[in-house]
Formats: C-alpha cells, sequence, structure tokens
C-alpha cells in the first residue's frame, strides 16, 4: 500500500470465491463498463483485493493501480471526519477521509478532483490509471474500513487504441 495506514489484509482468491465477493466484482464490472461503454465483456479476472482499516492521521496519498479495473467500497466509517483547524471564509468543506478521484487539470467547467464522502455501503469503480487519494481525518479514534480490488477484462475492450 502507498500509504501510511494501520492494517491491509489481502483477500485470498479462494475465500473472494467462496464467499460470493468474486461473482459480484464481475457482475459489478460487467455492468460498469456496459453502462460505460455500452461494450459486452466477457471476462474478468481479479488480480487483487483487500481491506484496508484507516485510522485518526492516517492517510493514503495520491496513486493509482494495476490491471483495467479498479475499485473502492466503503465497510464502516467512523461518526466524522472532523473539521477544518481554521475557518477561513468560502472555505471548502473538510476532505478528511473523503475518496478523491483526480484528473486532467483545472479547467473551464471542468474540476480536476471529484470529492466522495463516503457511505457505508457505497462501491466505486474507475479504471486503473485514475490517481485518487485519501487525506487523513481527525477527531476520532473510530475507524475507516474500505475493500479494493484490482482487475482485468477483455483486452480488446479496455485497449480503445488497438
Amino acid at each position: 500500500l502507498a500509504g501510511d495506514v494501520t492494517q491491509e489484509f489481502k483477500i485470498e482468491t479462494d475465500i473472494a470465491k467462496k464467499s460470493g465477493w468474486l461473482d459480484f466484482l464481475g457482475q459489478c464490472v460487467f455492468e460498469y463498463v456496459k453502462l460505460a461503454s455500452n461494450k459486452k465483456i466477457t471476462k474478468f479476472n481479479l488480480i487483487e483485493s483487500w481491506i484496508v482499516r484507516q485510522f485518526k492521521n492516517e492517510y493514503n496519498p495520491a496513486h493509482y493501480h494495476n490491471g483495467h479495473i479498479s475499485g473502492a467500497g466503503f465497510l464502516k466509517l467512523p461518526k466524522s471526519f472532523g473539521k477544518h483547524i481554521q475557518q477561513k471564509g468560502g472555505a471548502k468543506d473538510y476532505l478528511g477521509g473523503t475518496l478523491n478521484l483526480i484528473h486532467g487539470s483545472r479547467a473551464f467547467v471542468s474540476e480536476s478532483i471529484f470529492t466522495i464522502k463516503p457511505e457505508v455501503g457505497d462501491f466505486y469503480f474507475f479504471p486503473h490509471y485514475l490517481m485518487h487519494t485519501v487525506y487523513p481525518f481527525k477527531g476520532t479514534d473510530e475507524e475507516r474500513r474500505s475493500i479494493s480490488f484490482n482487475g482485468l477484462i477483455d483486452n480488446k475492450i479496455f485497449n480503445i487504441f488497438g
């Protein structure tokens, strides 16, 4: 893991299969690709999946993943992520504990960062190359627990230039 977090657990392939996690991911990725590209994948291979336990002041810096498709879901969240130390005029919402998807640079009517305030049960899918980060949260000793994965789909669908 790229970040500074207390614990990260790899989900073994046999556990992913027996628990139904692999089937869930495969079906969700099928639907995600169909909605995003109007194409139907014929394969989904899980590269890896893991659970991250994050606590106060821990973070995950901007990074990207392996494979073709990645995702992050939220299993447990603290009641509060904290707040700004200084409340200056026009201060944006506090970003601690949020998932921030980063692409490109700021331009007219186009933001480069999409901030997601997580809720338990939410799951987000994105291309592996999409940079993302989680800022540290504060003010609570509770846990932020997420589950993530990297996977491969049909090369002919993923490789739009080939």
